[in-house]
């Protein structure tokens, strides 16, 4: 019985990486690219220096991805001429891209489909919503595979706002 304990955490072990990518808190944060449902322009991570990027994870379906949107758009409002960068990306399969399209048109910022994102450096994404903040040195400050996946307004003002308050290095 033991053994049989050992060899599944040795197996769960392994799969830990591929969950994360690795992803560490600290570390530079990969590079995600993101076609835009509003437009042919491609969002591009790496060109985000210099500002504070909130990347969010959420579908159409899922209930507590919806209802954390408002909040998202409330601190986007408040604080995008500060260098805030909010992109939602939906994983919704494409035949399910007329439903995020219409919650899309309640939001001021990008909203993009995983089927046109590359996400590799992010790992197998298996929570929604997930949110991964990243600073103005494009290093990762919130890796949305770990900790409590919920983003309120209390928790981006504790957690993004310090950030947007500090100078690029």
């Amino acid at each position: 019985m033991k053994h049989r304990l050992l060899t599944l955490l040795i197996a769960l072990q392994a799969c830990l990486p591929a969950l994360g990518a690795g992803l560490e808190v600290g570390q530079p944060a990969p590079d995600v690219e993101a076609k835009r449902l509003d437009s042919a322009e491609v969002f591009k991570l790496s060109e985000q220096r210099g500002k504070v990027v909130i990347l969010n994870i959420w579908a159409s379906w899922c209930g507590p991805c919806k209802e954390e949107m408002p909040a998202l758009q409330a601190y986007y409002d408040k604080y995008k001429a500060k260098g805030l960068v909010v992109l939602a990306i939906s994983m919704d399969e494409p035949r399910d891209g007329a439903e995020v399209r219409k919650v899309a048109q309640t939001y001021s910022f990008p909203i993009a489909l995983k089927s046109e994102s590359q996400l590799k450096g992010l790992g197998r994404i298996w929570r929604m919503p997930s949110t991964f903040v990243i600073d103005r040195q494009g290093i990762l400050v919130r890796n949305g595979h770990t900790g409590d996946p919920e983003i309120t307004l209390p928790i981006m003002e504790a957690q993004v706002t310090p950030l947007l308050d500090a100078p690029l290095k």
